[in-house]
């Protein structure tokens, strides 16, 4: 181990990353930069994360991305960042980016597809103590967090089973203790490569931590940096314990890009 407690393997990458002329820094929210907390809209970044990325902001040829599941909405209330950091919202569907008048629109046929997805699950939420619907642009989310155990696993059969059932071509993802739907199909992965052509970066750092983030790492290609935070399988060529420790190696990157600058290539 080596500086702030990291792996020193990851230091030496981190140290290379930040010599890059432009560096997009990608970064999960809930789980990576927040606690996990029962009540989603209660989520904020640790103190030490927050500081960590307005540095990481405020440098020359850096951009910073949140890139969740979150509505478009939800992302902008809880992570509070400046109008510079780029927004991405529901897997990739929801963009805020440099331009105001990016927008998201479901034509009609998703529409009616969303409402039958919608009476579908609610009948499920309905059918199970502490499970309850979240709505998305796309689509819905099926919570289960506060569930028991058992209600748990059976509200994510029926909800599978029922919704396959009335839908075609659904695109389902499985999360902690949540189950989302959507009718129109984006991850994570797309979300990098759009924002690494949008920015014109050299290198990009992602952090996640749930398995969604898994489509993230594997774009991710030479001269990139992957960070899972937690446990897991990963794609990810670098893992930390939790969202601490991600605030650490952050702050560390902000350092050694505050210290060298970017490198021209």
């Amino acid at each position: 181990m080596t500086e702030a407690g990291l792996p020193e393997a990851l230091v030496g990458d981190l140290r290379e990353l930040a010599r890059v002329r432009r560096l997009l820094v990608a970064l999960d929210f809930d789980g990576t930069l927040a606690p996990e907390v029962d009540n989603p809209e209660r989520a904020r970044a640790l103190p030490e994360a927050r500081e960590a990325v307005l540095r990481l902001l405020a440098l020359s040829s850096t951009r910073v991305a949140l890139i969740s599941g979150r509505s478009l909405a939800s992302l902008e209330h809880v992570s509070g960042l400046p109008d510079n950091a780029l927004l991405i919202g529901s897997h990739g569907i929801e963009i805020r980016l440099d331009n105001p008048d990016d927008a998201f629109v479901l034509d009609a046929e998703e529409e009616e597809r969303r409402e039958l997805l919608n009476e579908v699950l609610e009948e499920v939420a309905d059918s199970f103590d502490n499970v309850w619907l979240e709505e998305k642009p796309a689509g819905f989310a099926l919570h289960t967090r506060l569930a028991s155990e058992h209600n748990s696993r059976v509200a994510h059969l029926v909800a599978l089973s029922e919704t396959q059932a009335e839908l075609d071509d659904l695109k389902i993802r499985e999360g902690k203790n949540v189950l989302e739907f959507a009718v129109r199909s984006t991850t994570k992965g797309e979300a990098v490569e759009h924002l690494r052509r949008y920015t014109k970066a050299d290198a990009v750092f992602f952090a996640g931590d749930d398995v969604t983030d898994e489509d993230a790492f594997a774009a991710l290609g030479a001269g990139d940096l992957g960070l899972k935070c937690g446990t897991g399988r990963t794609l990810a060529a670098h893992r930390v314990g939790g969202p601490p420790q991600v605030a650490q190696v952050l702050s560390l990157l902000a350092t050694y890009r505050e210290r060298g600058g970017p490198h021209e290539q």
